[in-house]
């Protein structure tokens, strides 16, 4: 049996399960969330406990139950806790707002980049430099950090760029005249 995926979920207090055939949907303080399960998978909620189950002892239904009881978690999580991603700027002139529903970001081109916000994603920009991405969807706060960081990722030689909080950039030494 997949190591994940017979582990329950534990359900908090305050998050709601409903399933219907193949489709989860996820309701908490966060947010809702709904996901359609694969069909080699099923679920069962009871005593504040989701348990993720499969049909077959084959290699593609066991990848499908750790699968589908990770997403599950994660759905859980986000709409109860939420995810958070955390960007920096560094470079002098660069910068980053909020305006409405866009992300406007001046990275050294000629012109801003405005970055539209996906609807449950809440951004916010401290001192300029520091983005904050708040959502319940694990995988769009992922996204939504990865395309604002493809912008101008980090370059090796002065460092410049968009960069994860906890990432390490390993500089380059440049060129030594003789």
């Amino acid at each position: 049996m997949s190591r994940i995926g017979k582990q329950p979920i534990i359900v908090p207090a305050k998050v709601k399960v409903s399933v219907s055939g193949q489709k989860v949907s996820v309701e908490g303080p966060k947010g809702k969330l709904a996901i359609e399960l694969h069909r080699r998978t099923s679920l069962t909620v009871s005593d504040g406990k989701i348990v993720v189950t499969r049909d077959g002892e084959d290699a593609q239904a066991k990848a499908m139950h750790g699968l589908s009881r990770a997403l599950v978690n994660n759905m859980v999580k986000g709409v109860s806790e939420g995810f958070v991603k955390r960007l920096g700027i560094q470079g002098v002139g660069f910068k980053a707002a909020v305006q409405g529903k866009n992300v406007n970001l001046s990275l050294g081109y000629s012109h801003p980049l405005l970055y539209p916000i996906p609807d449950q994603i809440k951004v916010t920009v401290e001192e300029n430099t520091k983005l904050t991405i708040e959502g319940p969807d694990k995988q769009v706060v992922g996204k939504v950090a990865s395309e604002i960081r493809s912008f101008y990722p980090p370059e090796p030689y002065k460092g410049k760029g968009v960069r994860y909080d906890d990432e390490k950039v390993i500089r380059k030494e440049g060129k030594t005249v003789q």
